[in-house]
C-alpha cells in the first residue's frame, strides 16, 4: 500500500535541532524525532513505509520566506520522494506576495503552508486576504495547509478557515490536525464546505479511535490525507495509530495515498 505522509516539517542540518526543540517547547511536548532534517525525515519514514512527502518549513518574519523556499525547493531537488510546500508571510508587501507565489509555482511547488500562531496573524484577517488574492492566480490546484486550532490562541480557529473558504470558495484548503489541534468539537463549522480537506497530523494521540473514526464518517473519508507531523511524532506511532482505527481497505488506502494523488493530480 502506498503512503503518503502529507505534514513534515524539514530544517537546515546546522538549526535542525534547535528548531526541532523550539516546536516541542511551543507545544510543551517532547518530540519523538529531536532532529527536524531531510535525511531524518526520509529514514523514518521508509522505514515505516512512507514513498512520499510533503515537506515545509514557515516563516516567522517576511525577511525568511525566500531563504526558506529556496531551501525547500533544494531539497526537492535532492529528494525525487519530496513534494514541496511554500511559505509566504503577510506582512509582506502585496506585490512581493505575488512575485514569490509565481517564483514558487515556476519551480513545481505543489503548495503554502501557513502557521497563524506561529506567524501571529488571524486566517480571516484583513492581514491575509492578499495571500488568497495571490493564490487565486495560479492557474491549477495550489492548496492551502493551514496549521488549524488551539485552545491557547485564536489565530487559527476553525470557524477562521470556515469564514475564509466561504470567501474564497475557488481555492483549497486543508486543515491540518483533524480541522483543529485541540479545537475537535468545534468541527461543525466546516459542514458543507467542499473546498475544506484535513490532514490526521498531531491528533490521533489525543484524541479516542471513536472521536476519530466519528470525524472521518461526518465529513467522509475522501476529505482526509494521512500525516504524522514529522519531526513531532514517530511514523510508525503514527501509522500505527491510524490503522487501529479500523477503518475499511478502501478507506485506509484512500487515506494513506489514494486523496492526495487525486487533489494534486500526482
Amino acid at each position: 500500500m502506498e503512503i503518503i505522509n502529507s505534514h513534515a516539517h524539514i530544517y537546515p542540518d546546522k538549526i535542525a535541532g534547535r528548531a526541532t526543540q523550539a516546536i516541542g517547547d511551543f507545544y510543551d511536548i517532547e518530540m519523538d524525532m529531536p532532529l527536524g532534517t531531510s535525511d531524518a525525515l526520509i529514514k523514518e519514514g521508509k522505514e515505516a513505509g512512507i514513498t512520499r512527502f510533503v515537506v515545509h518549513s514557515v516563516a516567522t518574519k517576511p525577511e525568511q520566506v525566500r531563504s526558506i523556499n529556496d531551501f525547500i525547493y533544494s531539497e526537492t531537488l535532492k529528494h525525487s520522494e519530496f513534494i514541496g510546500f511554500m511559505t509566504l508571510h503577510p506582512e509582506m508587501s502585496e506585490n512581493d506576495i505575488i512575485r514569490e507565489v509565481e517564483r514558487c509555482v515556476s519551480k513545481g511547488f505543489y503548495g503554502l503552508k501557513l502557521h497563524p500562531d506561529f506567524q501571529k496573524f488571524n486566517i480571516d484577517g484583513e492581514q491575509a486576504d492578499k495571500i488568497y488574492r495571490a493564490i487565486s492566480m495560479v492557474n491549477k490546484v495550489f492548496p492551502i495547509l493551514f496549521h488549524t486550532g488551539d485552545n491557547r490562541y485564536e489565530y487559527s480557529k476553525p470557524f477562521r478557515l470556515a469564514s475564509v473558504a466561504k470567501k474564497y470558495p475557488s481555492l483549497t484548503f486543508i486543515g491540518a490536525h483533524f480541522g483543529g489541534y485541540r479545537c475537535w468539537d468545534d468541527y461543525k463549522v466546516y459542514e458543507g464546505l467542499d473546498n475544506v480537506y484535513f490532514d490526521t497530523s498531531s491528533s490521533l494521540p489525543f484524541i479516542s479511535k471513536e472521536k476519530a473514526v466519528d470525524l472521518i464518517r461526518f465529513f467522509g473519508y475522501k476529505k482526509f490525507f494521512f500525516g504524522d507531523d514529522f519531526p513531532m511524532w514517530s511514523a510508525k506511532k503514527e501509522l500505527e495509530r491510524f490503522l487501529s482505527l479500523g477503518l475499511s481497505k478502501e478507506e485506509n488506502e484512500a487515506i494513506l495515498s489514494g486523496n492526495f494523488k487525486k487533489l494534486l493530480g500526482l
